[in-house]
Order: C-alpha cells, then structure tokens, then sequence
C-alpha cells in the first residue's frame, strides 16, 4: 500500500469521526428522568427522638441512598423508583397536631411532593388521615400503630405497611401465658392517648379470652411524655400482681425504667414492653434481665436471618455503629413497599399519579428485612406480618444486649381477619386465629 493510500484512509477515518461528533452534538440529550419527591417525617427532635424519629429517619436514608444506587437486594435492585431516583424532604414530627398537619400540607401542597412517608405518634397519624384524604395525597403511615385509621372509615391514599398495635397485644398475652403460668393478676402502665388505650384495650381483650380467671389489678394512664412516674411507681409497689403491661416508648420508657429500678418494682413483676426492642442498644444492662420484650413485629432481634434482613443489619450498623431497631425496619418495609406499588404503576407509562400508585397499591405481597407483608386488612391498605416476642437478657461476657426464649406468631395467629374490627374481633374470642 502506498503513502498517498495510508494518509487517505486515516483522513476519511478522521473525516468520520469528526462528522459523527458533530451529528452527535447536533442531538438533543435525553431529558433526565424526573425525580421522584418524597417527605419523610419523623421525630427529629424532642423525646421520642433519639430512641425512635431518628432510627426511623436513618433507615430511611440508607434504603433511598441503596435504591438511588440500585443497590438493594432483589426484586428492590432497579434505580430508584422506576428508573426515577428519590429526593427526599425530612421533617420534625415535634409540636402539636396543628403543627404536624400545617407540615404535611407544606409538603404537598408547597413542595409537591409524590407521597409522604412518616409518623411515630398515634396522634399525628389520626390528625394528618383526614387532611390526606381531603388533598388526594398519597401517605404511607411507617410506625404509628392505632387500629382506628383503617376501622373508622375507608380511605383511599392512606397505606400502613406495618401492623396495627392489636398484633403486639394479642401476640403479648400469648407470650405472657405461655411463659409465666402462675400469673393470677396484672397491671398497666400506657400513655394517654390513642396508641396507649387501644394497646391496653387489646391487651386486656386477649387475657380475658385466653385466661379468664386472670384479674386486672391497677390501670395507670400517664400523660403522654410525663417523664415524671414517682407516683405511678407508689402505686405498682402496692400491687400484688405478677405482670406489668406496657406499651411506653420514647423517652417515657427509659425514663419509667430507671425510675422503677431504683426502687425495685422489676424485682416484683414482669414487665412486658410491647415496644421495648427500640430500647435495648441504649439502656443494654440497665433493662431488668426477665423482661419481655416486643419489636412491633419480627423487627431487630427478632427478624429472621434472610438475605434482605442481613442486608439491611449490615448497610445500617456499618453507617451508624449501632444496629436497626424497629422504627428503622418499618421505614425500609414502608419504602419499599411504596417502590414497588409505584413500580406496578409505572408500567401502564409515564409518571404516575397518586391515584395510580394507590390502585396498585392495595393487597400487594412482598417480603422485606422484617419478613412478608401482606396488604389485606383496611380493603387492602393495611398490612399483617408475622411476630415476635422473646426474653430479654444482657450478655456480660459479650458485653451485649440479647433477646432469647423466642416465639413467632403467624400473622393470621395475632391479626383480625379482614372485614372485622380488631375490638369486636378480640371481643368474640378472636374466631379462626390460626396459630399452628
């Protein structure tokens, strides 16, 4: 081949490239895909958290980071939300119902977001349902736990993948029989409000089916974040009774435990803490060895040990050197949850609308860290899990807190069927629980 042929040839070659890169600056760029905007809300400040609205907010980081990255565990491995990535919003759940109201329509109305993830408190959730409701803004409710939301009336774009608190009741009384046979008498201590009298009012419901001869002795209802139990505590110690129901969380729980230990009333009864799990990284040898300990499902110690539950253990403890309690789990269960119907969604084109999601929302399956949900109670926008409940022990030679003496219950076992009110459910002696 000559010279003149070679210098030929790489001009053309050149003359190609340089027309490609020209025909390609001529093309239009892709737009982008346009974000997915969520608002996160949860206690940022106040008592309830450090031990709750904070673990719940860092779950929530470290799963939309993942799903950003398309770097959660299947089926969750796609980009974001269908191919969208999630910017996220976060807001203190702290002040009144007012306030916490006032946020939510900033969220949706001033910030447009596509749907709210949030709430710890019982309270905020029955204020935030109506006004949710009212503005057709699609809400994923990830911790409160009160029945009344689904029961009082239908509802179209409010969802609560983690269970109601009827499951960590009925699933306590269970436990409580099973464990401490010689019981013949027992007390509560629960906040004033809807999350510490539906608790107590199930609770009760279930002893009185199960083991009718059992006798309540005294009923204590504190205002919620007293932090203040001298009285209370006066009280208990005059109690002949062998068990003490409560479903405390927040500041209230630790501040009623080192209260209590000071003057011996754990050395008295057994205390069953139906939220106690969020407690045990913080208080570890300060909780009563013998307590009964709930996670408000399989959450924490108590989550199987599958590939999505080490997964998420793993990304949380290396990022915040402690490991997920329950909060955290049930904002991962919620977002996932939420990608997923949004996902199903997504598939008829384009983005779609907070109608759209929440069709495709109700009665989805899916298993996350804290095992299989199921979205059948409320017409399909109130999901059941699975439970547990174990014994809580501090381990001196590893210098650790633990839960033994576990015992699952099946969602079936602790959940009202659907179309039944878990009151009327518990009432009737909870017909076809199926705990086998």
């Amino acid at each position: 081949m000559s010279h003149r042929a070679i210098v030929i040839r790489w001009g053309l070659a050149g003359l190609a490239v340089a027309t490609a890169a020209v025909a390609a600056q001529a093309q239009p760029t892709a737009p982008a895909a346009t974000p997915v905007k969520l608002g996160i809300v949860s206690f940022l400040t106040g008592p309830a958290a450090s031990p709750f609205g904070i673990p719940g907010r860092n779950g929530a980081e470290i799963v939309i980071e993942a799903l950003n990255a398309g770097k959660a565990p299947a089926p969750f491995n796609t980009v974001g939300f269908a191919g969208s990535k999630v910017e996220a919003k976060y807001v203190d759940e702290a002040g009144s119902a007012a306030n916490v109201v006032t946020e939510f329509r900033n969220l949706v109305q001033r910030d447009q977001v596509d749907a709210v993830i949030g709430y710890v408190s019982s309270g905020s959730c029955l204020a935030v349902t109506p006004v949710a409701e009212e503005l057709k803004a699609l809400t994923v409710f990830y911790d409160c736990g009160t029945p009344r939301i689904f029961e009082e009336k239908a509802r179209n774009y409010v969802f609560r993948v983690s269970p109601h608190a009827t499951m960590d009741n009925v699933a306590a009384a269970r436990y409580l029989l099973a464990k401490k046979k010689n019981v013949t008498s027992y007390s509560g201590i629960n906040q004033n409000y809807a999350w510490g009298q539906d608790s107590w009012r199930d609770f009760v419901g279930a002893m009185k089916v199960l083991a009718p001869k059992v006798t309540v002795d005294k009923v204590l209802f504190p205002k919620l974040f007293a932090g203040e139990y001298g009285a209370e505590v006066s009280t208990l110690l005059t109690s002949k009774s062998q068990a003490l129901h409560t479903s405390f969380y927040d500041g209230d729980l630790e501040g009623f435990i080192y209260q209590e230990q000071a003057r011996g009333l754990d050395k008295r009864m057994t205390i069953i803490m139906t939220a106690g799990e969020a407690a045990i990284w913080r208080l570890r040898d300060k909780l009563p060895d013998g307590t009964i300990i709930g996670a408000r499902g399989a959450n924490g110690p108590l989550a199987r040990d599958t590939e999505i539950n080490k997964w998420f253990q793993k990304v949380y403890t290396d990022r915040y050197n402690v490991p997920p309690t329950y909060t955290a789990y049930q904002m991962a269960q919620s977002l996932l949850g939420l990608k997923l119907a949004y996902e199903k969604a997504a598939k008829a084109g384009g983005k779609p609308n907070a109608d759209a999601i929440a069709a495709a929302f109700k009665g989805i399956e899916y298993e996350g860290p804290a095992g299989q949900v199921k979205m059948v109670l409320g017409d399909g926008h109130q999901g059941i899990t699975e439970t547990a409940y174990g014994t809580y022990r501090f381990n001196k030679q590893k210098k650790e807190p633990e839960i033994v003496d576990i015992v699952r219950y099946p969602a079936e076992c602790v959940n009202p069927p659907a179309g039944i009110d878990a009151d009327k459910w518990i009432a009737e002696g909870m017909k076809g629980a199926k705990c086998n």
